[in-house]
């Protein structure tokens, strides 16, 4: 058979092989294949150069061959012939595109192609080429170079593949036949456009007749109805694609789906038996669990929960039951005690029924079982029983020892007392139950004793119980009552008659029944004292109240007032306290100043607190007085003359740095140049004339005989001048005197003449002077002198 299908397919291959050669057979009268766009060819003489539609034998746009081709030679594909070759091998063909001289190889002279390896088409289904006719000698091109295509013709070389197998999925069960399971898809990397070779058709190898699968859809359904999950659970299908329409010789994939049947609730709860047989002891405390039940469920999840009831009959006012949610148990719990000599067993009927049902399976019949229950109670020797759940008892402290303060009782008791539990205070009688003290008691160390009394069966001593006796010890009124703090108390010297100067209350150790009650008064009831009395407000509280006013410090500084307190018990208890008063300065709205001795000297209305403020603030002004005087009495010194050899020049320094030759604000240079040019009631430019104060008289010294006297003038008028800045200031007296190197400097010598002056000399000075003679160089004769002569002054 394998022989067989190796014969089959090898003549398939060669009906293909001949198939594809036969439309590229050269026949008479055949020209060189063009593409559908009609490229031009040379003219037929072959020597002209123009170009010019020809007549075309046939239409082609692609070759094809055959893939995975096992020869041993290589596979023709084709050939290629233009009406200019005559077969003289004066024409050459040229290939180039997609595998061009690697794949596919072209004959130059007869334009057979041939491919050189064997391809797959699932790897490449296609290759652009382009081919041309050259003259062989010249190369130069005959025609324009056309484009082709070369397909690779598909055989069935692969099987159908389930790329996301195994499959799994799940129907629910009791689904009727045609059920929606799932959708499987084989692909077959086959040419879908050529032949059968990817034409897949589905079957079932493995899984009938459970289920179907469509031949073409590959989709899987039911195939048989009413499948229980109880029955089986999974199933498993194989599945088969096969391509070749599923024909013989046809390529094969299988795959593997696993189906689950999903549970439905399709069967109700079952008990395993039809009565159940429980037996509980009479001394199961309420709420504990007598027993458990349980009917069984074939299904699983939420469609296996259970529900239990009791049926209202015998039982159902003693006993519950509940559901274990974890194992779905009925579990039966006591309601009320239980006494076996009232009665030895109790009937009643469980039922158990589904949570969740499914209206589809109604038919089926009711989903719900019920079963008996039996429950025998058994007898048990129980411990002693207390008539009450626990004691309480009073006694008074100091009560005698030995006093009965009460008595506990039990039945069937043999009744024994635990030291353990029972403190030292107080004993019990083991027959009787009697409680009586041990010891003196004292309510002020303990108030309340907890004791337990344990009872014991006779015949049976570990059968106990045990009760609680709560024993409060009473108050007696033993301590006398006293001031509840001490007091700090102070009255002012401003206070007036009849005034609450202080509240006190009163503390007692004792407690009694009734609560405290405490009174307040004066030791000598009725006797009126001078300063003070006490006035009781009959709340457990009084108030210090003064009787005169004029308290003064200097006669009397601290009063002793005694207060007598009582308490309110049966026997009334009394003490004596006494309070200290001070008398202290208070402000206007009576708060507390001080309360010392030596304050009392102090101004009235200051504390010590403002007095120091204020002496400090003293010293403050009185330092800055004395720093200013200071830093004034500098200032003056500073604008005395600093040098005493040149009377007619006073120079006042300070730290600020000028302005320069071209500051012309503070000073009025022209009167500096010129005297002639001061003009009366002019003001000073770099001071601020004062209000009040006359504008001098400049003195006419043009025409004076006399220039010292002029000079002697000014300089006394400049001295006397109490409006002179006490920064940089040049007063010029216009006399240089004789003996001097740069000769006069005087303005009023320089207004005699009005000769021009040569200033080139300064250039001889050194590189320091350059810039000077520049400027004094482009200037007028007359502001030349008196600048140059300004600028050497302050030199």
């Amino acid at each position: 058979l394998l022989l067989l299908l190796l014969l089959l397919k090898l003549l398939f291959f060669c009906c293909l092989i001949i198939f594809s050669c036969a439309p590229f057979q050269s026949r008479p009268g055949q020209e060189w294949p063009h593409s559908q766009t009609g490229p031009l060819a040379a003219g037929r003489n072959g020597g002209s150069r123009g170009f010019q539609r020809v007549k075309r034998g046939w239409v082609w746009n692609q070759f094809f061959v055959l893939e995975e081709y096992m020869g041993s030679d290589p596979q023709y594909v084709g050939k290629l012939h233009t009406d200019l070759d005559k077969g003289d091998s004066a024409v050459k063909y040229t290939l180039s595109g997609d595998g061009a001289g690697t794949i596919f190889t072209i004959d130059q002279i007869t334009g057979d192609i041939h491919a050189l390896r064997s391809l797959d088409r699932e790897v490449k289904p296609y290759y652009t080429l382009r081919a041309q006719a050259v003259d062989i000698e010249t190369n130069r091109p005959l025609e324009p170079e056309s484009e082709f295509v070369i397909k690779v013709q598909d055989i069935n070389d692969n099987e159908p593949k389930f790329l996301e197998g195994p499959y799994t999925a799940s129907v629910p069960e009791m689904s009727p036949v045609g059920t929606y399971v799932m959708k499987v898809t084989a692909t077959d990397a086959d040419d879908p456009t050529y032949g059968n070779s990817a034409r897949v058709v589905y079957s079932i190898l493995h899984g009938q007749p459970y289920f179907s699968v469509d031949p073409k859809t590959g989709v899987i359904r039911t195939a048989l109805p009413n499948m229980d999950r109880e029955m089986k659970e999974l199933y498993q299908v194989l599945i088969q694609a096969k391509d070749m329409g599923g024909q013989l010789g046809g390529l094969a994939g299988t795959t593997t789906i696993n189906i689950t049947l999903s549970d439905v609730n399709d069967n109700p709860p079952r008990f395993s038996k039809s009565i159940f047989h429980l037996r509980v002891p009479e001394s199961s405390a309420v709420g504990s669990a007598v027993g458990r039940i349980k009917a069984h469920d074939l299904d699983i999840g939420k469609n296996a929960e259970v529900e239990y009831n009791i049926v209202p009959g015998d039982g159902g006012a003693m006993f519950d039951i509940t559901t274990n949610e974890h194992n779905q148990e009925g579990i039966i719990m006591l309601k009320k005690p239980l006494d076996y000599e009232t009665k030895k067993a109790y009937t009643f009927k469980v039922e158990a029924s589904n949570a969740h049902l499914d209206p589809r399976f109604h038919n089926f019949g009711p989903f719900k079982d019920t079963a008996t229950v039996k429950i025998n109670v058994l007898d048990v020797d129980e411990p002693p029983v207390f008539s009450k759940p626990s004691y309480a008892m009073d006694v008074y402290e100091d009560t005698p020892q030995g006093t009965i303060i009460g008595a506990v009782t039990a039945q069937d008791l043999d009744a024994g007392n635990s030291p353990s539990d029972l403190d030292s205070f107080f004993d019990i009688d083991p027959v009787r139950g009697t409680i009586s003290t041990n010891e003196l008691l004292d309510r002020e160390s303990i108030a309340q004793h907890n004791i337990s009394v344990v009872a014991t069966k006779v015949n049976n001593p570990v059968l106990t119980s045990k009760v609680a006796v709560t024993v409060h010890v009473l108050d007696i009124n033993e301590f006398p009552p006293e001031l509840a703090m001490p007091y700090e108390t102070f009255v002012c010297e401003s206070a007036k008659v009849g005034q609450v100067i202080q509240v006190i209350s009163a503390r007692d150790q004792d407690l009694p029944q009734a609560g405290q009650k405490f009174s307040f008064k004066s030791p000598q009831e009725g006797v009126k004292t001078k300063n003070f009395t006490i006035r009781d407000f009959g709340n457990n509280t009084a108030g210090v109240m003064t009787l005169r006013g004029g308290f003064k410090r200097r006669s009397q500084e601290i009063y002793h007032l005694p207060v007598v307190i009582e308490d309110g018990g049966l026997q009334t208890l009394s003490s004596t306290g006494t309070l200290t008063i001070r008398v202290c300065g208070c402000d206007t709205d009576g708060s507390l100043l001080t309360c010392s001795a030596e304050a009392i000297f102090l101004p009235v209305g200051l504390s010590t607190g403002a007095l120091i403020a204020i002496l400090v603030c003293i010293v403050i002004l009185l330092v800055i007085v004395v720093l200013y005087v200071g830093v004034r009495r500098q200032k003056k010194k500073e604008t005395l003359m600093t040098s005493k050899e040149d009377i007619r020049d006073n120079v006042i320094h300070y730290d600020d740095e000028g302005g320069g030759e071209e500051d012309t604000h503070a000073f009025d240079m022209g009167t500096l140049r010129n005297p002639k040019v001061i003009k009366e009631n002019m003001f000073r430019r770099d001071v601020k004339p004062e209000l009040g104060l006359c504008p001098r008289r400049p003195v006419a010294s043009q025409n004076s005989a006399d220039i010292s006297n002029f000079i002697s003038l000014r300089l006394q008028e400049h001295e006397g001048d109490t409006s002179a800045p006490p920064y940089d200031s040049l007063a010029t007296y216009a006399y240089e005197g004789e003996g001097s190197v740069a000769e006069s400097l005087s303005s009023i010598e320089s207004v005699k003449g009005e000769t021009e002056e040569d200033y080139d000399y300064l250039n001889e000075w050194g590189p320091r002077f350059k810039t000077l003679a520049g400027i004094f160089g482009e200037r007028s004769e007359t502001d030349h002198d008196l600048d140059f002569k300004l600028w050497w002054k302050e030199f």
